[in-house]
């Protein structure tokens, strides 16, 4: 069978995609690689300086929607794991001071979470496995 070696990139649909690299650049530390736009599309392309992770934001001009939704078809969240309980503390504490809405450090008897909120209402996670 062949082999997967990992996730490549993640790639969101957002209403506007400056508000959002703004976010993902100032709250989360990424770095702007790639901005292309054109009449029908705004593409940035975005990456984590530390895991490799690369995130693209595409605002499509000619489809404008509502905001995310984990309970229609798609994607339900992007969860990025971390090291430490301290880096997931210390992740609470930065949304807190970003004014990011955010749901503080669960544990689900498998992991510590701390559910978040993009500009487009997608949701994501910082994931910490205990078992």
């Amino acid at each position: 069978m062949p082999t997967i070696e990992g996730v490549h990139h993640v790639s969101f649909a957002v209403q506007d995609a400056d508000r959002s690299a703004e976010f993902y650049t100032g709250v989360l530390g990424m770095k702007l690689v790639r901005q292309s736009d054109d009449e029908t599309l705004r593409g940035r392309l975005l990456i984590h300086p530390d895991s490799g992770l690369v995130v693209g934001l595409r605002q499509n001009l000619e489809h404008p929607d509502g905001a995310f939704s984990e309970f229609r078809t798609g994607l339900d969240h992007i969860s990025f794991r971390v090291p430490s309980r301290e880096d997931l503390e210390e992740w609470q504490q930065r949304l807190d001071e970003a004014a990011v809405h955010f749901t503080p450090i669960v544990d689900t008897g498998s992991a510590l979470v701390l559910v978040f909120r993009d500009p487009d209402n997608i949701q994501l996670e910082f994931y910490l496995p205990t078992a």
